[in-house]
């Protein structure tokens, strides 16, 4: 960001400061990593021309014009959602060694715990990420939702309430353990052993694939390890992927599978007490068109 318009403006170094935060709060609000990308762009179009001198937190500042327009945006994309064909999950996010841009990193970008705060109302969402994520006092983000205080901080500790009671599983696992699992898991798929992935999968896992209308996929989620192993061991099968990397998605390891050159599904789980209990797969091109191929070797490749 250029500091020509005057000592007001925000300078190149002090944008490239913030921009993870206002990437991150369009990411965490929409889920779209296109969307957040977006608005990321706005908001420094704004910022460049707007008269900063009177601003005393930049980063509060540029944090709260990403969350107005992206408010603006979750809001229509409530009404793309209920079109959407078949199940809908957050558009991979490359972190750790594999982000071409920094990013902020903590429980609140999971596929999980997205997918939680996609059950919020957009209001219940801006207030908890806002809040509990940015530590924006509730005066700013009563102005962007345009409530009073009061009721802002109400929408924040009922969105709270509602994330406490859901379950996320083995928050505490370390990545290094989820590493070694899913390492695991990865060499059971590839080998196509059913017994294998059997053996990793919950007796009550969950199976959701993401296609978006754009790529085949299951419409409804598919219930029960043995169930969802013969539907990867099938699919393995007869989509045979060239190579499966394991890469950082949202903070967590997860599989990128690559297959004639380009990226078809990116999968992030869920465990419990070593297991795995949900099984989340990318497909909808569309999601991952944003997604440079990892190549061997890197830290986040396979181990």
């Amino acid at each position: 960001m250029s500091d020509a318009g005057g000592p007001g403006h925000t300078p190149d170094t002090d944008w490239e400061t913030h921009r993870p935060a206002v990437f991150g709060v369009a990411y965490r609000l929409l889920g779209s990593v296109a969307d957040a990308e977006d608005v990321t762009q706005d908001v420094w179009l704004r910022a460049s021309t707007a008269d900063l001198s009177a601003v005393d937190d930049r980063r509060a500042w540029l944090v709260t014009v990403s969350a107005r327009r992206s408010y603006d945006i979750l809001k229509s994309a409530r009404v793309r959602r209920e079109s959407y064909v078949g199940p809908w999950l957050p558009e991979p996010l490359l972190t750790g060694p594999d982000s071409a841009v920094p990013v902020l990193v903590d429980d609140s970008v999971s596929s999980a715990m997205l997918l939680v705060m996609e059950e919020l109302s957009p209001p219940e969402r801006v207030a908890f990420v806002l809040h509990d994520v940015f530590e924006i006092p509730f005066g700013r983000i009563a102005e962007v939702l345009e409530v009073a205080a009061p009721a802002a901080r109400q929408l924040a500790s009922r969105a709270r309430r509602r994330v406490a009671k859901a379950d996320l599983s083995e928050r505490s696992a370390s990545n290094a353990e989820r590493a070694r699992l899913l390492a695991v898991f990865r060499a059971a798929y590839e080998a196509g052993d059913l017994a294998g992935l059997v053996k990793l999968l919950h007796p009550d896992v969950r199976y959701v694939t993401d296609g978006g209308g754009k790529a085949y996929a299951a419409r409804k989620a598919i219930h029960g390890g043995e169930r969802v192993a013969e539907v990867m061991v099938r699919v393995g099968r007869q989509w045979h992927p060239d190579r499966i990397d394991l890469v950082e998605v949202g903070g967590e390891p997860a599989l990128m599978f690559h297959r004639g050159g380009q990226v078809y599904s990116v999968d992030t789980v869920q465990y419990s007490d070593g297991l795995i209990v949900a099984y989340r797969r990318v497909i909808n091109p569309d999601k991952l068109a944003h997604l440079p191929a990892v190549t061997p070797g890197q830290a986040a490749s396979s181990p």
